[in-house]
């Protein structure tokens, strides 16, 4: 299971890396500081899956507005890399302590 968490970090270390210099690129175009959400991310790769996605949630009152979009909202890379870090803190290898007494 550790080793699937290491490995599962690293790709989403690696998908945040692509979703910052792709932000980086858009930014040195002279139009300033661009950070583009997971949400935007999702609609331009796959619209459908956003649009089905969205049409689930707002059957349920008050969890798309507040709680899904807000999520969905924040820079795809800052997201990603918050999942590679709890990946790895969770696939790390824990320290082994040996206490001996005389």
């Amino acid at each position: 299971m550790r080793a699937v968490l290491r490995v599962l970090a690293g790709l989403f270390f690696l998908v945040a890396a692509f979703a910052a210099i792709a932000d980086v690129t858009y930014s040195t175009g002279g139009k300033g500081v661009v950070m583009t959400s997971l949400l935007d991310h999702w609609g331009r790769m796959a619209p459908q899956s956003l649009a089905g996605f969205q049409g689930g949630l707002r059957r349920i009152p008050l969890v798309w507005p507040y709680l899904v979009r807000p999520l969905l909202s924040v820079p795809a890379w800052g997201f990603f890399a918050l999942l590679g870090v709890l990946c790895a803190w969770g696939g790390r290898r824990r320290s082994s302590v040996n206490i001996f007494a005389n």
